[in-house]
């Protein structure tokens, strides 16, 4: 007895496959998984005109014929005849999306080229419509050499003819011819567009600026030099923007701390309220502007569109790195936060594409390391005005992110070629409508940053400076004797000097440099907690953080400091989520090692430059 006919329904993710072929199956269907994956195979019958029965099998979205996903590697594999207990399909229906057509003929073209008999569905034509874009169907017949029926899947608009090309198909089969399907995934996106744009009868002005746009910010040159500019200026806004907002915070931060210092009689207690939480969490506190604007900036890229479009720029160098084009979302989350960013590996399908990801996301500069550079760029660097809208503060700050982004590539390139071979495959991404972002989504998501920061201030960064204040207090200095020098504290740093003391650093950064590693911003409130303790009256106490450093540090030590949390190992927070996420010791234990060993020689480097050039 001969096989029923095998039809595959094929397409890219969202284009409405699985709406189209549960109206052409109905009730009529089969659920189960491929022999030897936890792919779903869902398959149907159909009933012709003329009484024949076919069998329709609904593959998963998929946006190339080279896998990405387990997904993708099935519906490859069935599409060519190699998936284990599965025959070649007799024929195909590729299903596209009216509304974002020249994305989803890519991978038409592709199955075109198969040479399977072949009817092609432009679904949600009515969406398209409505978003002001009417197409000409004979148009995409012309071009692509094969039946274009238009449905309405969800409405059952169109069914019924695409059933008789269906029929007219497996009569007198008909498949597509254009150019081989070896073609680069660059050429096939050119003549997608070509074909796409040839079938447009009408569209608005505002899809048409899309385009225009895209064309723009998408250009192999001016789009990745519109990305660094548009970084420029986000971090010139931190300085510029933040100056009023920051110096309100700190006379606050110094108000508060002149009442607690009349309200509490002189005791070890004040010292603790004043020197230890005021001055230590004050002196985060201060630095929360700055983190505002550049969120500020994330939320409206993210909400224009243009975040989308900024990972398909940087997919080419991802790629050139071994990094897989997926790795750019979690490495861009990194920005805020390591935790999320790492978290956000989990869609990464390759094992070592993900682990490499995860050992490099530490590189990405995290908000937590945005008092610190604040800090030291404020107190050495000069607010020099360079040009109009230009100032070096902001410059030295756009090459700390620039270096933090260049070390992961490094990394990611060394560690692809070395402990975890291989290469990074690309990766498809639907781009988003360009639109002005709600000022409610942005007000929601500052609102949101506003209580992360506070809530990690009034517990990590608060808990760590009080438990740094008990060990700077104790014991009490003799006479003549500087309390930090005396204290417990004083003599770990003093252990902890020894190691960092060739690289430049000074007893003052030893001190910081272990309570760091509960949260970056404490390195900031345990330096304002110990010089708090060690001012030896009310004027000392009340100059500003930056003038001390100023007449305690040199700027090659302050240029090394920098250096060291470019590369400097993460949080504890960061390691835990590594550990969790690859259930093992082996691989938080390898990327603390290999980023202490980056920072230690990328600020002995810095020190000894600066020293020879005479800073």
């Amino acid at each position: 007895m001969n096989p029923l006919p095998l039809v595959a329904v094929a397409g890219s993710p969202n284009a409405g496959k699985s709406a189209l072929f549960n109206a052409l199956t109905g009730a009529r269907q089969k659920v189960g998984n491929y022999p030897g994956v936890t792919v779903e195979r869902k398959s149907g019958r159909l009933q012709l005109a003329d009484g024949r029965p076919l069998e329709l099998v609904d593959l998963p979205g998929a946006y190339s014929l080279e896998p990405a996903s387990p997904d993708e590697a099935v519906t490859r594999d069935v599409l060519l005849g190699q998936q284990k207990g599965e025959r070649q399909p007799d024929a195909l229906v590729i299903v596209l999306d009216a509304s974002n057509l020249d994305n989803h003929l890519r991978f038409a073209l592709q199955l075109i080229e198969l040479g399977l008999p072949t009817i092609v569905a432009l679904n949600m034509v009515d969406l398209a419509k409505r978003d002001g874009l009417e197409l000409d169907p004979s148009v995409l017949e012309r071009e692509l050499g094969v039946p274009v029926v238009e449905t309405v899947a969800v409405r059952r608009r169109g069914i019924s003819e695409l059933q008789g090309a269906l029929d007219d198909m497996l009569a007198a089969p008909r498949c597509g011819v254009h150019e081989s399907v070896k073609a680069d995934i660059i050429h096939l996106q050119r003549r997608a567009r070509e074909i796409a744009a040839a079938a447009v009868i009408r569209e608005t002005p505002v899809r048409r600026w899309t385009h225009r746009l895209d064309s723009v910010l998408l250009h192999p040159i001016m789009g990745p030099v519109i990305l660094a500019a548009i970084m420029f200026v986000m971090f010139q806004a931190v300085f510029a923007w933040s100056e009023t907002p920051v110096a309100w915070i700190e006379s606050g931060v110094a108000a508060l701390s002149g009442l607690a210092a009349q309200i509490i009689p002189s005791s070890l207690l004040r010292s603790m309220v004043v020197d230890g939480a005021i001055a230590g969490v004050g002196a985060v506190i201060t630095f929360l502007p700055q983190i505002l604007i550049l969120f500020f900036f994330i939320l409206l890229l993210e909400g224009t569109g243009y975040m989308v479009r900024a990972a398909f720029l940087m997919d080419r160098v991802m790629h050139g790195v071994g990094l897989s084009g997926r790795a750019f979302i979690p490495l861009l989350s990194s920005f805020a936060c390591a935790v999320p960013g790492i978290m956000a590996t989990r869609t990464i399908d390759d094992p070592k594409d993900r682990l490499t990801t995860i050992l490099v996301a530490p590189l990405m500069t995290c908000s937590a390391r945005l008092p610190v550079y604040t800090l030291i760029i404020a107190a050495f660097i000069p607010n020099t005005r360079l040009a109009w809208g230009v100032g070096l503060q902001g410059l030295v700050m756009f090459g700390l992110y620039v270096t933090g982004i260049a070390g992961a590539l490094l990394a990611a390139f060394v560690l692809r070629r070395g402990v975890l071979k291989g290469g990074g495959g690309g990766f498809m991404m639907e781009l988003p409508k360009y639109q002005w972002p709600a000022a409610k989504d942005v007000a929601i998501g500052l609102l949101t940053r506003v209580e992360i920061f506070l809530k990690r201030a009034g517990t990590i960064i608060l808990g760590t400076t009080i438990l740094l204040w008990a060990l700077a207090s104790f014991p009490q200095a003799r006479p003549g004797e500087s309390q930090v020098d005396a204290s417990i504290a004083g003599k770990i740093a003093s252990g902890i000097e020894v190691v960092v003391r060739p690289i430049g650093f000074n007893h003052d950064i030893a001190l910081a440099l272990l309570p760091a590693m509960a949260a970056r911003e404490v390195a900031v409130s345990a330096i304002a907690t110990v010089y708090s303790i060690d001012s030896s009256d009310e004027t000392a106490a009340a100059t500003k953080l930056e003038d001390r450093l100023q007449g305690r540090w040199s700027l090659a030590t302050a240029l090394a400091f920098l250096a060291w949390f470019v590369f400097a190992p993460q949080c504890i927070s960061t390691i835990a989520v590594t550990r969790r996420e690859t259930n093992g010791w082996k691989w938080p234990l390898f990327m603390v090692s290999y980023l202490f060993v980056l920072a230690y020689c990328a600020a002995g480097l810095t020190y000894w430059t600066a020293v020879s050039l005479g800073l």
